[in-house]
């Protein structure tokens, strides 16, 4: 993978980035995905990488430098001009200066005048207002509003103008003689300022920037200019929502529902800090009000939007992978028939339908759980903090249903399904049995679905009822998946068992326990055994690799109690000379030695009485009813020991019967 410095653009995640590196890596992750976990190839690829890192950090360097020396060069030209400006404004100063000096006399010329002018102008205009301001006052007095100032709409501004000073006037006459006219100026007072009110709403919505300056300067003299503040908030974080999300809504979910959860965050935080201010007795209350008359037409909508884009993104990530595999999916029975194949198939391990070939692939793909997980983790934290307090736990627990369906169904328990049909015949020869590496993986998946489902919805579910509807939903996934990996690994024991069969079939000879000439027999133990001892000791590392925990010890003590099994009947096919039932002995200590790697004391303990057992196939007669009561075999079944002593080719020679009669 090619370093570039595109790699740190913001937003980076160092974490994320090795975590993506080291599944790639062939050998890297927990445990290596489908090879074995490789220490030293995955340190290689690190070290690899970190000398890219040194390159593209000397090549940097070496820019900055270039671009250093360039920035001193040009700032040298710079301060050439600077100082031919500099001494192009002295020049310019002094003329300022100068003119400044005229400019001052002329003005003191003026003001003088101007005061001369004032003295004679005000007393004149103070009466002109005085008289117009009587005029509209008796209009009101009569109940006839004729002026066209109050009934033109273009001339609102004048008429608020009016309206205020004749409040102002109003508010010094007395009750008893002037209520009526004080109440219609005060009706006209509150009918002009919520028309203000509305046209300062009208302009900001038009973007008419210059309108709402003139209107907000009339309204500066009125009781309601709060009000006029009140609104124009309100106005220009509605305008900002309704851009950064309307734009999004239906072009890409995706970004929307990043939008939705930015912008509710930072308002929410915002809302927080002000509570710290001195807002009134009631300031919580307040800003919920405000936070919702803004968002609650995005958050009624939010958790459909969030559904339908997780089950839109989680299609689209599974069929990329499959697409990539160039793999068609197979349908999935379903109903009362796959049912009853699946019971059958369960009871009898019989493979109902065509077994198919995968190559080896176990269509379980590391990269494409972390996507699905990092999708859901992004969901739960939206969920969290878009949904109401009372809708949290049900929304939480509809996004588990996704995953579950995603991750649970469409993945894993395809690929489970898959791997079942892939299993061979317990009769084939030379199968791959690549399920285990199916489980191996399933479970590694699996484990992240639990880390997710404990540390992400238990808390958004842990307090409401929700909770026992999550944990039979995690009970019910894990027993599904638990079926059909009982089912698989099961079948895929009686494979390892049919292949030791046919090993011993097609290596053991009769002759290997009656040879020809007794006293030239060199070999220590037997070809077959050998074979079979070899072919086990792999299975028993495939199990130990692809297991964890007591499953280990599970699955191992099944295969060893069928290996046992396998090998005392195999026994008991043959007749056996002196030096036969020696071979034996040596042949059944080799399958102890390598019974030990089991690391199970029942499989180990069956193996030690099974070599008691043929020590019963070359023991002298007279003694063989003191071996029989020997500590290993006293508690068998005479029956079983009296089978194993038929074996001898001098059984009925030697009346050997009598001994358990």
């Amino acid at each position: 993978m090619a370093t570039t410095a595109q790699l740190f653009e913001e937003p980076f995640d160092a974490d994320e980035y090795i975590e993506r590196l080291a599944w790639r890596t062939p050998g890297g992750g927990s445990k290596g995905g489908a090879e074995a976990f490789d220490p030293k190839r995955l340190l290689e690829e690190f070290e690899n990488h970190i000398e890219e890192l040194k390159q593209l950090d000397e090549r940097i360097q070496r820019r900055v430098e270039k671009l250093e020396h360039q920035c001193h060069r040009e700032a040298k030209e710079f301060a050439h001009k600077v100082q031919d400006l500099q001494r192009s404004n002295q020049v310019a100063f002094q003329h300022f200066q100068e003119l400044d000096e005229h400019i001052s006399y002329v003005a003191t010329k003026v003001c003088h005048l101007g005061d001369q002018l004032e003295g004679v102008n005000t007393p004149r205009q103070r009466a002109v207002e005085a008289q117009r301001l009587m005029t509209y006052f008796n209009e009101f007095l009569d109940g006839d509003l004729r002026s066209d100032v109050f009934n033109n709409p273009d001339k609102i501004k004048e008429a608020a103008d009016i309206i205020q000073k004749l409040h102002l006037i109003a508010q010094e006459l007395p009750f008893d003689r002037f209520a009526d006219v004080k109440a219609k100026i005060a009706s006209k007072y509150h009918d002009l300022e919520r028309q203000l009110i509305q046209e300062f709403t009208a302009a900001q919505r038009r973007g008419e920037i210059g309108r709402m300056r003139e209107v907000a300067a009339v309204l500066l003299h009125f009781k309601g200019y709060a009000h006029c503040v009140d609104v124009y908030i309100k106005q220009c974080q509605e305008a900002h929502v309704k851009e950064k999300l309307d734009g999004t809504r239906h072009s890409d979910v995706e970004q929307y529902l990043k939008n939705l959860y930015d912008l509710y965050t930072r308002t929410t935080a915002l809302a927080t800090k002000l509570t710290e201010f001195n807002l009134g007795s009631d300031k919580h209350t307040f800003l919920s009000k405000l936070i919702k008359s803004i968002f609650s037409s995005y958050l009624e909508s939010y958790i459909d939007m969030e559904r339908e884009y997780l089950r839109t993104r989680g299609a689209m990530i599974l069929q990329r992978y499959y697409d990539s595999k160039n793999h068609q999916k197979r349908p999935v029975g379903t109903g009362s028939i796959q049912e009853l194949k699946e019971r059958i198939r369960q009871r009898t391990n019989l493979t109902l339908g065509p077994s198919i070939d995968t190559h080896g692939e176990t269509f379980l793909s590391p990269e494409l759980v972390v996507n699905l997980l990092q999708e859901t983790r992004h969901a739960f934290e939206r969920c969290h903090r878009l949904s109401d307090p009372s809708d949290l736990p049900k929304n939480a627990f509809s996004i588990f249903l996704l995953l579950v369906e995603h991750l649970c169904v469409d993945h894993i328990d395809y690929a489970l399904e898959i791997g079942l049909s892939a299993i061979p015949s317990a009769d084939a020869k030379n199968a791959n049995l690549y399920f285990l590496d199916v489980v191996q993986q399933a479970n590694s998946i699996f484990h992240l679905f639990d880390k997710q489902f404990n540390d992400q919805l238990m808390p958004l579910i842990s307090s409401s009822p929700k909770l026992a509807e999550c944990l039979h939903k995690k009970k019910e996934v894990i027993e599904q998946m638990e079926v059909k990996l009982d089912t698989g690994i099961d079948r895929t024991l009686n494979c390892m068992v049919g292949q030791m069969k046919h090993i011993l079939a097609t290596e053991q000879k009769k002759t290997d326990f009656r040879p020809e000439d007794e006293n030239n027999v060199m070999i220590q133990y037997t070809t077959a055994c050998s074979k079979v001892c070899a072919y086990v000791s792999r299975q028993v590392e495939h199990v130990r690799k692809s297991m964890d925990g007591k499953n280990v010890d599970t699955v191992l003590t099944e295969l060893g109690v069928r290996f046992h099994r396998l090998i005392h009947e195999h026994l008991q096919q043959y007749s056996y000379s002196s030096m036969g039932g020696m071979l034996a002995i040596c042949d059944v200590a080799e399958y102890r030695r390598c019974a030990k790697d089991f690391r199970v004391p029942l499989v180990l303990q069956l193996f030690d009485t099974l070599h008691a057992l043929c020590n019963l196939l070359v023991v002298a007669p007279d003694n063989l009813k003191q071996v029989c009561s020997g500590e290993q075999l006293t508690n068998l079944d005479r029956n079983l020991l009296h089978a194993f002593v038929q074996l001898r080719v001098d059984y009925r020679s030697a009346r050997l019967g009598r001994h358990f009669s």
